[in-house]
């Protein structure tokens, strides 16, 4: 559908990308991915046609239409929710504004021949909206909105009455309404539920066109991507797969441009030794001069600079009771809305707890409840002994004072912390240097994040309350998070939608629903398992699977059942046999890694004889080195060949595509 070819794009001095090429086909799902500041957003302008690049092309199918949802707030009509939905279907708006055309045309028409070719021309109009699905159109619009956690009460509420969360949903539920040929979605997680997370997943595993995603949802990555584009520091690569499998070929990639590297470095030693020793020699000047040459003309292998990741871990918090903290026959109301009635839960020491539940089920109120920043209207709130809270709230980034210094706004926090401890904290938090002498008027939403969890950290508690943490975090951010507060020791409760976050730090799960919160011992997996297992109930909210079914037909119907063409059948099994081949190269990287660790493991012993016991040991050992290098040889020939004929199917493949997407264009 799209073909981008050799672009590259840079600011000043600095090139985010170049000689990038992609090709999004029917079926793609393509997860952009890369550390913040790395050009994903500028790639996707460029592709929407919304900037220019500085080189290459782009080459689309004819009449290819693009949905792109961006990360800011999208400009609306000022109409219901509802209408604002079903505008954006723009095939059958634009045949029904010609059906009335049409019938003024007819009523003021006196001549019985063109009376004749309009009420012709009505039949086909009706037809064509029809073929449109128009009678569908209003319940498809719902469907999308429900799965989208939109009430039923809201599709009637005027769309600037919505805050800007759920306006950003109601841009994405008329972008998925429209159902373009190819779907740019900047970030749309950010501000999805889990439930509706769940819902969108399924939609986009079943949608018809091409898709082209950023998320910092690695759990939604892994279910949604088929392929993997990312932007990194030593270039941009495209892996086949889901997030998890492109962290898997990324890390044999660098094992492997690691072995390389050292043996390149020990051999050009090795040569340098020759030279250093025999230049001065007649008869050995020629071949050192000789050797001298050719280690001039090799071009050193560059290991990629590893990416700066957070790194922080929580202090250690005191000791607390047994019962941390209890609500006893709770209840809260906003007006007439009764979120909460005669609510009891208990955390105890160690308790590590999500909470879970539909949008507007009232987990950030309970959070808040629990955290002691909102009052409640009957019963009891209860700390234990020698409790200390600390709440990360979704709003803690605006208490931030934009005046201050960053080292400054820590300052406030710990007044009585060194300046060498506080920079130390930052450094954690990549604030080195003169960055900590930054305003907060200035950082980015990430970067607000990091001061606001540097604040958490010096203020050691030992009931930690979390608010979607992982908000404005890059998945490297996230992934240390989770590691610090799989560290800490205290007891946990927090509001997310990062299922990776729940699953690897949570023991405890409390779903709210109604009003009414369940518990459920044990992991996040062990409470999906037994949600699955439950029946349902008469009246019950139906399945995920259910609620995404009727808005993701919309999506295939009008598009299945043509048969495929030879040109397609002989892409396809090319695709099958390159896959093949990519499987086996995975093995012989895997394979020539383990051996040249071997390698390197005898050449340390080697450098050290008395390691070994005796003699028979070392001739062992030294028939191991050498099958072991004859083995290494071979992997690099078969790796060799095989990247040989992956390269060539490759050529086939673009062969087959490049005038396809020619001829479209």
């Amino acid at each position: 559908m799209l073909l981008a070819t050799n672009i590259s794009k840079a600011y000043s001095d600095r090139t985010l990308f170049s000689g990038l090429t992609l090709n999004i086909g029917t079926g793609d799902r393509i997860a952009l991915v890369g550390p913040n500041g790395s050009g994903k957003t500028t790639l996707m302008d460029i592709l929407a046609g919304e900037t220019a690049s500085d080189s290459g092309s782009l080459t689309r199918q004819r009449n290819l239409t693009i949905g792109y949802l961006k990360q800011e707030t999208a400009a609306f009509g000022g109409k219901s929710l509802l209408q604002e939905v079903l505008d954006a279907g723009v095939e059958a708006r634009t045949i029904a504004a010609d059906i009335t055309a049409t019938q003024e045309a007819l009523a003021a028409e006196a001549d019985p021949g063109v009376q004749d070719e309009l009420l012709h021309r009505l039949g086909r109009l009706d037809a064509a909206l029809e073929a449109a699905g128009v009678d569908d159109r209003d319940y498809e619009a719902k469907a999308i909105l429900s799965g989208l956690a939109f009430k039923q009460s809201d599709f009637s509420r005027s769309i600037s009455e919505f805050s800007g969360g759920w306006a950003m949903r109601a841009a994405l539920a008329r972008l998925l309404f429209r159902q373009p040929d190819l779907l740019l979605l900047d970030e749309p997680t950010n501000h999805l539920d889990l439930e509706a997370n769940l819902w969108f997943e399924k939609y986009l595993s079943s949608f018809w066109g091409g898709v082209l995603i950023t998320s910092h949802d690695r759990a939604f990555l892994n279910q949604v991507a088929t392929r993997v584009l990312a932007i990194e520091t030593d270039g941009v690569a495209l892996h086949k797969g889901n997030y998890d499998d492109y962290l898997e070929a990324r890390e044999r990639y660098l094992e492997v441009l690691r072995s390389t590297a050292a043996r390149q470095e020990r051999e050009m030693q090795r040569q340098m030794r020759f030279v250093e020793r025999f230049r001065a020699k007649a008869t050995k000047a020629t071949q050192a001069q000789s050797r001298l040459k050719q280690l001039e003309k090799i071009q050193p292998i560059e290991l990629p600079r590893a990416t700066r990741k957070v790194s922080y871990s929580f202090p250690a918090p005191p000791r607390s009771g047994a019962e941390v903290i209890t609500l006893s026959n709770v209840s809260k109301r906003y007006g007439d809305n009764v979120v909460y009635r005669g609510v009891n839960l208990t955390l105890s020491r160690g308790d590590r707890v999500a909470l879970v539940g539909p949008n507007g089920a009232g987990k950030t109120t309970m959070l808040k409840i629990l955290a002691g920043v909102l009052d409640f209207d009957d019963g009891e709130r209860s700390l234990g002994h020698n409790v200390v809270p600390a709440y990360y709230a979704q709003h803690v980034l605006d208490l931030l004072n934009p005046a201050n210094t960053i080292i400054e706004e820590l300052r406030q926090a710990a007044p009585a912390e060194s300046e060498q401890n506080l920079r130390t904290t930052l450094g954690g938090f990549l604030f080195t240097g003169d960055d900590v002498l930054k305003p907060i008027s200035v950082l980015s939403g990430g970067e607000k994040a990091r001061v606001a969890l540097a604040k958490l950290l010096l203020q050691p508690s030992n009931l930690l309350l979390m608010d979607e943490p992982t908000n404005h975090l890059d998945i490297v951010s996230r992934e240390i998070l989770a590691d610090a507060l799989g560290d800490y020791h205290g007891t946990l409760c927090l509001i997310t939608h990062d299922r990776t976050l729940i699953r690897q730090v949570a023991n405890k799960i409390v779903e709210i629903v109604d009003g009414r919160p369940s518990v459920y011992s044990g992991d996040y997996d062990s409470y999906l398992h037994i949600k699955e297992t439950e029946p349902h109930r008469n009246g019950s909210k139906p399945s995920i699977k259910e609620t995404s079914v009727h808005a993701t037909q919309a999506g295939t119907r009008r598009r299945s059942g043509r048969p495929l063409t030879d040109t397609e059948l002989q892409r396809r099994a090319l695709n099958r046999e390159l896959r093949k081949l990519h499987l086996r190269i995975d093995e012989v990287t895997a394979d020539l890694a383990e051996k040249e660790a071997q390698i390197a493991e005898l050449e340390a012993m080697f450098a050290s004889p008395e390691q070994f016991g005796d003699a028979s040991q070392i001739a062992d050992s030294a028939e191991q080195y050498r099958l072991l290098k004859e083995e290494e040889h071979s992997c690099w020939e078969e790796w060799e060949r095989l990247s040989l004929e992956a390269e060539s199917i490759d050529d086939q493949i673009s062969g087959i595509e490049e005038p396809a997407a020619a001829g479209r264009a």
